[in-house]
């Protein structure tokens, strides 16, 4: 234990304000990789590996010969193993880091949110279900094979016809990207999260299951109860009113609310040009 603590206070006497800038650095990598997973799987993964690097360093320390030498084989595949567990959320993080460090000012959604917000209105009215996912960062292009692609504006009118249950692609989801219905009869992966409630059907599990791995916002409506829900960074609000989604999708769509002032102000004039 004194040769820890001597260890320690050599390494803090040894220390610079490069070593100190450094150590800042990771920190803050660290606190910004916690934030992304933080009430995810990845999260209690991520808690579960701390304790065993944490049980590896105890069996150093107190020289638990058997322990130590399980966990150091542990311990020598474990950036394979950080990989495979994480392969999705390496994917998320990666595809984040790569966005454009600028805001743009995307106005072809304003028309598509109202759009969707009227269609979701006379589903709900009828009990018709539905998925309508929102591309944002993150390309959802991986999951339209078997789709029927439209690239065509939306309207209300088209989201009803394609939702009507007659229709050969009401059972799929509706992806739209870039303000158009990118198309219609989409497979989504399923959620696995054992945590989901229990009454929620296929559409809300695709939900949440597109935002866990996407960027993406997902609307669903329950043909059961004809409930509004919400989906993104794979949580799900349910029974939201129609002026709560249009506020919600505004603000995850749109940059006004969330956008510094000068930005706002930029946005304001270039709607008055």
């Amino acid at each position: 234990m004194d040769f820890y603590l001597k260890k320690l206070l050599e390494v803090l006497r040894a220390l610079t304000l490069k070593d100190f800038i450094d150590i800042a650095i990771v920190t803050f990598l660290i606190y910004r990789i916690l934030l992304l997973i933080q009430g995810s799987r990845a999260f209690q993964m991520a808690a579960g590996l701390t304790i065993i690097v944490l049980m590896y360093l105890i069996s150093d320390m107190f020289q638990l010969l058997t322990l130590n030498w399980i966990l150091n084989t542990f311990m020598s595949s474990i950036f394979i193993l950080i990989i495979i567990v994480f392969q999705d959320d390496i994917r998320k993080a990666l595809a984040q880091i790569g966005k454009p460090t600028f805001l743009k000012i995307q106005t072809e959604f304003s028309h598509g949110i109202e759009e969707v917000v009227k269609a979701v209105i006379t589903l709900a009215e009828k009990r018709i279900g539905a998925l309508i996912v929102f591309e944002r960062e993150i390309s959802l292009k991986d999951f339209l094979e078997g789709a029927t692609v439209l690239d065509s504006r939306v309207t209300k009118e088209l989201l009803v016809s394609i939702f009507n249950p007659k229709s050969p692609l009401h059972d799929g989801a509706v992806i739209i990207s870039k303000g158009k219905i990118l198309a219609a009869g989409v497979i989504l992966p399923l959620s696995t999260n054992p945590d989901i409630a229990k009454d929620l059907g296929t559409r809300h599990r695709a939900a949440i299951g597109v935002t866990e791995i996407t960027d993406a916002v997902a609307i669903v409506v329950s043909e059961e109860t004809g409930y509004i829900s919400l989906a993104v960074s794979g949580k799900i609000t349910r029974d939201v009113t129609p002026a709560t989604l249009r506020k919600m999708l505004s603000q995850l769509l749109g940059f006004e609310s969330k956008a510094p002032w000068w930005v706002r102000i930029g946005y304001e004039i270039q709607k008055g040009t």
